[in-house]
C-alpha cells in the first residue's frame, strides 16, 4: 500500500512537472493533449495555484505550481512511511501470536 502511494504521488508530481513545462515553453493552449495536462495540473495544484504573483506570469506558474508538485511528494512519502510503521508493527505482532 505505501508503494502504491509513493507511485501516484510520484505521477502527481509528474502531471504537475509536465505541466509546468508547456506553461514555461509557451506550449499551444489550443493544443487537446496540452489542454488535458494544463487542466489536470491546474486540478491537482488547488489551493497553490496563485500562492505567489509575479509580473511573469510563467514564472508565477512555474514557481506555485512547482510547490505543489514538492508537497505531493513529500506528502506521499510521508504517508507512505507512515502506513511502512503501522504495517511493519502489525506483522511483529501477528509473528509474536503465531
Amino acid at each position: 500500500m505505501a508503494r502504491a502511494i509513493v507511485v501516484v504521488a510520484s505521477l502527481i508530481f509528474l502531471v504537475i512537472a509536465l505541466g509546468i513545462l508547456l506553461v514555461v515553453l509557451d506550449a499551444n493552449p489550443q493544443n487537446g493533449v496540452v489542454q488535458l495536462v494544463t487542466g489536470a495540473a491546474r486540478f491537482l495544484v488547488g489551493p497553490f495555484d496563485g500562492l505567489f504573483t509575479f509580473r511573469d506570469a510563467r514564472l508565477a506558474t512555474a514557481v506555485n505550481w512547482g510547490i505543489a508538485g514538492l508537497v505531493w511528494l513529500i506528502a506521499g512519502a510521508l504517508v507512505a512511511g507512515l502506513l511502512r510503521r503501522i504495517g511493519g508493527r502489525g506483522r511483529k505482532r501477528r509473528r509474536a501470536k503465531g
